[in-house]
């Protein structure tokens, strides 16, 4: 399926919020997510199902100054 990551295309295989991050290789505690401009807490990464189309946001912190 085609989704919009950080406002990028790419194809995935996963049908699920935090299936996505396991394919991409995103440690799940560091990173926060969007769907479509809607926060998902960490705790219901599980329960969100994708869809084609669908805009994902995925931020992590950074160092710097």
């Amino acid at each position: 399926m085609i989704l919009l990551i950080n406002g990028e295309r790419r194809e995935v295989d996963a049908v699920q919020l935090e299936a996505l991050l396991t394919e991409l290789g995103l440690e799940p505690t560091t990173v926060a997510t969007a769907v479509n401009r809607e926060f998902v807490p960490r705790t219901e990464r599980a329960d969100i199902a994708l869809s084609e189309g669908d805009a994902v946001e995925l931020l992590s912190p950074m160092q710097g100054g």
